[in-house]
C-alpha cells in the first residue's frame, strides 16, 4: 500500500465514522472531534461531553459545530501545554487558519446558518420541535454528514502533513 493510498484509506475511514457518530448523535461537534480523536489517539476526556451544546453554538446558527469539534482536535494536536508558552501558542494558530481557509472554500462558511440555508435553501430554528422535523424531513442527517466529512477531511489532512 502507498503512502498516499494509506493516508487516503485513513480519512475515508475517518469520515465513515465522523457520518456514524453524527447519525447516533445528532451533534457535529461532538462526532467531528470524536472521530479525530480516535483517529490520531488525542487526549479527551471531559471535552467531549463539554462539546453536546456547540452544534451552531446552541442552535443558535452560529459557528457550525463541524468547525468547533475539528478546531478541538487541532487545538490538542498543535496546542501549547503552558499558558507562558508563547511559542506554542503562535505554532498553534496557522494549522487552525488554514483549516478554517479550507473549510470555507468547500462549504462556503464556518458560521452555521449560512452552511444551513446554503445546503437547504432556508434556515431552521432547530429548538422549535416543528422546525427540527422539518429539517429531518429535508434531509438533515445525510447533508449535514457531508459537511462534517469535509471538515474531517480537512482536519486530518492538516494534521497528517504538519504532525
Amino acid at each position: 500500500m502507498t503512502n498516499k493510498s494509506s493516508r487516503e484509506d485513513i480519512i475515508s475511514e475517518l469520515e465513515q465514522k465522523a457520518s456514524e457518530y453524527l447519525e447516533i448523535s445528532g451533534n457535529c461537534a461532538q462526532s467531528s472531534f470524536l472521530a479525530l480523536q480516535e483517529q490520531f489517539g488525542l487526549e479527551g476526556g471531559p471535552i467531549l461531553k463539554a462539546l453536546t451544546p456547540f452544534p451552531g453554538l446552541a442552535f443558535r446558527g452560529e459557528v457550525c459545530g463541524t468547525v468547533v469539534g475539528c478546531t478541538m482536535a487541532l487545538g490538542l494536536v498543535f496546542g501549547r501545554e503552558r499558558l507562558d508558552d508563547w511559542g506554542g501558542y503562535i505554532h498553534s494558530i496557522p494549522p487552525v487558519r488554514a483549516f478554517f481557509r479550507h473549510f470555507k472554500k468547500e462549504v462556503g462558511s464556518i458560521v452555521c446558518g449560512d452552511v444551513v440555508e446554503s445546503e437547504f435553501g432556508e434556515r431552521f430554528d432547530v429548538v422549535e420541535p416543528a422546525e427540527t422535523k422539518r429539517w429531518l424531513k429535508a434531509g438533515a442527517l445525510e447533508k449535514c454528514a457531508v459537511v462534517l466529512g469535509k471538515g474531517v477531511r480537512i482536519a486530518a489532512e492538516i494534521i497528517l502533513e504538519k504532525r
